[in-house]
């Protein structure tokens, strides 16, 4: 927390946001994964965003420190700890970090012709600091010996090498696609921002493929960042699909049973972008997010809602011989079939695609306004079953007549 980002008086690299959170918080939070029990900060004074990071700290089993001199590190130091330090302004992938420093005693280095423009600090002719180092306790002890105004990064640089502690180099595509970078300023850190979650949706939704999912995604890496600067956090977007929910439910009570179906569709991708939201803060070491089962919940609440809906617009005419019941007993098929084909067929694309809600929303919003609804729904069943059916009973005849190997055994 010493560097100047830009030419802005007073700001400084440790305070640029990246996802609504400053860059020193997302260091707290991978030195917390790391279970560090001592966190020091290297500032010219207190600020109320270094007094949350206390908290923040304190919350994580973490003692927190602000200092300003290199001096004063000393006596938080003991021989016997491990020490880990990052440089200011870095913003790393977590695991990418993690992976670097678990060996052991490490300095991490980058090509000085690649790293010197990119705002890492020079070792020698050949190589940059990578801005991240772990190392023993012992070695901080000479920082007593040194000139007060001396920088406390250039000068544990300076002791660690001459310790010999071990150089590893920090391959260079991590730079290239974001992964590892040292943010200066405010137009650095938008551009570092929107790299930053591109990389963590295109972990989370690795998986995506549906419609639905896809447009979760779109949605997230453009309006992420404007999301999370105003303090939209994951469980606000998920009351808001939860509103949209009852709302849509209410239109169905109303008679807009369409409308319905749409509006459970939209409740599902709101959910989806929150739970993504979510799922970005907790790779990020940030915040936990939506919990999974608060999502799983949602999920079959969505489901419950089509069923209802769909029993309401049921053309089954009411009388004794129809038995209570029965207009939802097509829509509840059809929702397990949803369920259960992507379990069934789990390498199939078109088997995920039943777990988009929006298309089964927009399907019997359409089925509802403009087609026989209770014979779509019965032939939307009916074609589940028969396409999981066959692709099942074809799946294990294509592998067996595709095997090179001839069979070991033959019937007598």
């Amino acid at each position: 927390m010493i560097e100047a980002a830009g030419s802005e008086p007073g700001a400084l690299r440790g305070y640029l946001p990246i996802g609504g959170r400053s860059i020193l918080r997302h260091q707290i939070g991978f030195a917390l994964s790391l279970g560090c029990k001592r966190i020091v900060v290297m500032a010219e004074g207190i600020s109320g965003e270094l007094v949350a990071l206390q908290h923040v700290s304190e919350a994580g089993g973490a003692q927190f420190h602000v200092i300003a001199t290199a001096r004063a590190l000393v006596p938080l130091l003991q021989p016997e700890d491990d020490v880990f330090v990052l440089g200011d302004g870095l913003l790393a992938m977590p695991e990418a970090l993690r992976e670097m420093l678990e060996a052991g005693p490490v300095l991490l280095t980058l090509p000085v012709e690649t790293g010197l423009p990119l705002g890492f600090e020079r070792i020698d002719i050949n190589n940059a600091f990578a801005a991240a180092m772990r190392f023993p306790g012992r070695i901080a002890a000479a920082l007593a010996d040194l000139p007060p105004e001396w920088n406390v990064q250039s000068a544990l640089l300076r002791l660690a090498i001459q310790a010999r502690v071990n150089h590893r180099s920090v391959s260079v595509s991590l730079l290239d696609d974001g992964r590892w970078s040292v943010v200066r300023s405010e137009d650095e850190a938008q551009i570092a921002e929107r790299r930053w979650l591109r990389l963590h949706t295109s972990v989370a939704g690795q998986s995506a493929g549906s419609p639905g999912e896809m447009l979760a995604m779109a949605t997230v890496r453009r309006f992420g960042p404007a999301m999370l600067h105003a303090g939209t956090r994951p469980a606000l977007v998920g009351l808001a699909a939860g509103l949209i929910g009852l709302l849509g439910g209410g239109l169905g009570w109303l008679g807009s049973v369409a409308a319905g179906f749409v509006l459970l569709g939209l409740a599902w991708l709101v959910e989806r972008i929150g739970s993504l939201l979510g799922q970005v803060e907790r790779d990020s070491l940030l915040a936990s997010g939506l919990a999974v089962r608060s999502v799983a919940l949602f999920h079959l609440l969505i489901d419950a809602g089509f069923v209802v809906l769909a029993a309401w617009r049921s053309q089954l005419p009411p009388g004794p011989a129809i038995p209570w019941g029965a207009a939802a007993f097509g829509p509840l098929l059809l929702v397990c079939m949803a369920r259960i084909v992507p379990l069934a067929l789990p390498g199939k694309r078109w088997s995920h695609w039943l777990e988009d809600r929006l298309i089964i929303g927009i399907f019997l919003a359409a089925s509802s306004a403009f087609l026989p609804f209770d014979a779509c729904i019965g032939l939307a069943v009916l074609a589940l079953a028969a396409a999981c059916l066959v692709t099942l009973q074809l799946g294990p005849r294509a592998i067996g007549n595709a095997s090179p190997n001839p069979r070991l055994t033959s019937r007598q």
